[in-house]
């Protein structure tokens, strides 16, 4: 086990931040008058960034952060890159770039201690329901097809029965209604379409469904009233009464964690059949058996899939995957945004907030339970 933490129940308030060290990293330039900012709001706070990329040198040393910053370093900004408690013993706020907090879960900064991790939830919920509508569309519409016309510079003009079925009324079901399925659904529901969703706990209130992760202002579902139907449950059984519910798009938006890892096989897939539901993952990779998705593919259950993240990852080269013409897939690209570190930085901007008024709600926060 690690040192003791110190309950963040009784940290007394300290509106300045005074004695705070926030370490960034990140290999992104601070937005324009964020450190003015922050000197403004917390006078007392001390800023050290690091152009550094917490994703790709996880075991490199830091540039221009000393042994003696770490020591007095109170709140991070990283990603999979993390001291361990004798390195940084004032830590206690961790603030991870990212939505998900899978890479986390077995590190003893987490595992051991009661530092409370927050996530980058909301950040990425815009882009990632773009990406979702982008795709599909792209599929209805034959996209795809007539962008390898216009390479051949080939006019195909069909002038049988009409083929495109637009998506008015069509069911959309998100599996993970989270902040980037409630933006999802936002824009499905705008669109003409009626949502399902499915989350693990029950939901059977209006308090239940409200969201209280972070999200951008007018966006998202924050008071869970989209859904017509909203499903729940862990067990095969539950899932398969949402799967078998009709969908015509499948939304894949869980964290990946132990109950999450391999839920869609064969034997779920095969649920989607009487619809030929399509299938968007954007969560992660390993919450679809790739191998059945293949064979769903391969056996018309599903009549196409969207896939931003697969397993493995990267895709090697000659997959199958690859050649299949009713496949779109993208290198985990979906979350890329230019508003993706302004956004971060206003999570962070709550959560010092609250750590300056001596509050434990931090927004956010990762479970320990749970895992996400």
């Amino acid at each position: 086990m690690g040192e003791f933490i110190p309950d963040s129940a009784v940290v007394a308030p300290n509106k300045d931040l005074e004695g705070h060290t926030l370490l960034i990293l990140t290999n992104e330039d601070l937005p324009d008058g964020y450190e003015k900012h922050l000197r403004a709001k917390f006078p007392g706070l001390k800023l050290v960034h690091s152009h550094f990329n917490p994703w790709l040198n996880t075991n490199a040393p830091i540039p221009n952060v000393t042994d003696e910053d770490w020591e007095e370093v109170t709140v991070l900004l990283t990603g999979p890159r993390l001291p361990t408690i004798k390195e940084a013993p004032k830590l206690q706020l961790v603030h991870l770039q990212s939505a998900g907090a899978n890479y986390v879960l077995e590190n003893p900064l987490f595992k051991d201690t009661k530092i409370p991790f927050c996530t980058a939830n909301g950040v990425a919920g815009p882009q990632i329901a773009e990406w979702v509508i982008c795709t599909y569309l792209a599929y209805q519409h034959r996209i795809p097809h007539y962008l390898d016309n216009m390479r051949d510079g080939y006019w195909e003009r069909r002038s049988g029965p009409m083929e495109i079925t637009d998506v008015v009324s069509q069911r959309i079901g998100i599996l993970g209604y989270g902040s980037i399925g409630r933006q999802v659904a936002r824009i499905a529901t705008a669109m003409g379409m009626e949502v399902y969703a499915y989350t693990n706990r029950p939901r059977p209130t209006p308090e239940s469904r409200r969201d209280h992760s972070w999200h951008p202002p007018g966006l998202g579902d924050p008071e869970g009233s989209l859904p017509s139907r909203w499903f729940s449950g862990t067990t095969p059984a539950e899932l398969g009464g949402f799967l078998s519910s009709g969908l015509d798009l499948l939304v894949v938006a869980v964290p990946l964690t132990p109950e999450t890892r391999g839920m869609l096989g064969a034997a779920q897939l095969k649920l989607l059949a009487g619809k030929k539901t399509y299938v968007s993952n954007i969560g992660r990779g390993p919450t679809i058996v790739t191998d059945d998705l293949v064979a769903a593919l391969n056996e018309g259950w599903i009549r196409g899939a969207a896939l931003d993240v697969t397993d493995p990852e990267p895709l090697p080269k000659g997959h199958p995957l690859w050649g299949m013409n009713n496949v779109i897939i993208t290198p985990h690209v979906s979350g890329n945004s230019k508003s993706y570190t302004a956004r971060l930085l206003a999570i962070l901007d709550v959560n010092l907030e609250k750590l300056s008024e001596g509050k434990t709600d931090f927004i956010n926060q990762v479970s320990r339970k749970r895992g996400y």
